[in-house]
């Protein structure tokens, strides 16, 4: 019995053996991302190429690629130190759990209610975590309701294939698979408008794949409501 099936084994083990090795020698796509400031905005400090995420949708709906990059992981982590999110921009495949641990030593109220994933995790003490399963599609703008400071970017894309731009601007999405893909841009301060114009579909063969530059117009958005749709009375210090 083992000798007939030995045929068998060898023929499945070849075969995942070629299809790891496939994915790992995929194409490497790379783009140059260059940031222009709006209006007063141009010469602000602010100016950066920095933190503009690319992704790729395979163009033809039924191959699907809601695999996260990381096989097996799961769980992210967007921490609040010294009233800040840690880190401010964060890119999650499709059904990730992002974990909010608070690491200050007072209280924070993380809460999302205008776009994306919405929630709102109450008021919880320094040393805790409460955790959010983002199950859907978006981009959800987190903020504190004590600490209007406090703001950060979870990008949800339906895909293993995405990258963030370097404060240089140099974007890497290493390993994708051949096929016809929809490129897709996001960058904070731009409009959805022209970042839809920045979309495009593209073909992925060979080594790698240049995409030239990506130029961005942005500007620097405005001040955020509290989760109630007020603004935050700044006049008294926080308790908390």
């Amino acid at each position: 019995m083992m000798r007939l099936l030995r045929p068998l084994l060898i023929c499945v083990a070849g075969s995942i053996l070629l299809t790891t090795a496939a994915y790992a020698d995929g194409t490497e796509i790379t783009a140059q991302i260059k940031v222009k400031m709006l209006g007063a905005d141009r010469s602000s400090r602010h100016h950066s190429n920095a933190d503009v995420v690319l992704w790729l949708t395979p163009a033809d709906p039924g191959e699907s690629s809601v695999v996260p990059r990381d096989i097996g992981k799961t769980h992210y982590q967007l921490a609040q130190k010294n009233k800040q999110f840690i880190p401010h921009l964060l890119v999650i495949p499709t059904g990730g759990v992002v974990d909010f641990p608070n690491e200050d030593p007072f209280f924070h109220n993380v809460f999302s209610l205008f776009n994306g994933r919405r929630f709102d995790l109450g008021l919880y003490e320094s040393g805790t975590t409460r955790s959010v399963h983002f199950d859907r599609s978006g981009v959800s703008y987190i903020f504190c309701n004590i600490h209007p400071e406090m703001s950060a970017i979870i990008i949800t894309v339906p895909t293993r294939w995405f990258a963030v731009s370097s404060a240089t601007g140099a974007v890497t999405i290493p390993d994708v698979a051949p096929g016809t893909y929809d490129l897709h841009v996001w960058a904070m301060g731009s409009s959805d408008a022209s970042l839809a114009a920045l979309g495009r579909r593209i073909s992925v063969s060979g080594r790698t794949r240049e995409l030239g530059t990506i130029s961005v117009e942005a500007s620097i958005p405005g001040p955020h409501k509290n989760k109630f749709g007020e603004d935050y009375d700044v006049s008294q210090p926080s308790s908390y």
